[in-house]
């Protein structure tokens, strides 16, 4: 699988170069100092990730994004953790915080290729067949999927799909977030940002920007924060 580095710093782009190097097996196929270079560049050539600063001349990072081609998926690299929930509203699939930590990206660039084969490989023949007050029943893989309710964590919205992430699997469909939010039970289910749906059962803890689920850390949006924690302070999600 393919990426390209997009950043105005020569110094971070080649440490990025090194990093991904040494964690991965991705082949960089190319490299720019700012976004109209890399628009060039993807006239002609779709990369499988793209690595991508933010704050950069001419066009910045959250801008260029909205251009990117639909099969690209992208990892925001920046100093300003305040871009984070903007990044994830433009449905990038992370956001590494610099200077990067070899271990998180590790991480980053191991989702994005499960992602990347979910999402253009096999989710022709997802979709969801029928649900009830307690279940969805999907079709993935030639296979009918009962999905519990209780069993989902969290619901992810990734470009046109979306992918539930239950105790045991992921599963994606083609579907929105929306469409979704009214197949399933809403007495512990609440939307947080534009691209998460939250199991509430399955909440650990959460802060003023982030929901934790087991491993997972899921920005909370701006329009979604204050009815969050009111329904929690009257205890609606308890």
């Amino acid at each position: 699988m393919n990426c390209i580095i997009i950043d105005d710093e020569p110094l971070a782009r080649e440490e990025m170069e090194l990093l991904i190097k040494e964690v991965s097996e991705l082949e960089i196929i190319g490299k720019f100092s700012n976004t109209m270079l890399a628009s060039k560049f993807l006239e002609t050539t779709v990369p499988a990730i793209i690595f991508l600063d933010i704050e950069m001349p001419f066009v910045n990072g959250l801008e260029f994004a909205k251009s990117i081609p639909k099969n690209s998926l992208i990892i925001f690299t920046t100093a300003y953790s305040q871009y984070a929930i903007d990044g994830y509203e433009l449905d990038a699939i992370d956001y590494l915080l610099k200077p990067i930590d070899k271990n998180r990206l590790a991480k980053a660039v191991t989702k994005a290729v499960f992602y990347h084969h979910l999402l253009f490989n096999k989710v022709e023949e997802n979709t969801i067949e029928e649900n009830d007050d307690n279940y969805l029943f999907i079709k993935a893989d030639r296979k009918q999927y009962k999905i519990s309710f209780a069993e989902i964590l969290f619901i992810e919205g990734l470009k046109d799909y979306v992918v539930l992430h239950t105790k045991t699997k992921k599963l994606i469909t083609a579907m929105n977030l929306k469409t979704i939010h009214q197949k399933i039970n809403a007495d512990h289910f609440i939307r947080v940002s534009k691209s998460y749906i939250v199991n509430t059962q399955h909440i650990n803890s959460f802060d003023n920007h982030t929901i934790y689920i087991k491993e997972f850390e899921i920005p909370m949006g701006e329009t979604y924060r204050s009815d969050f924690m009111l329904k929690y302070s009257i205890g609606i999600l308890d």
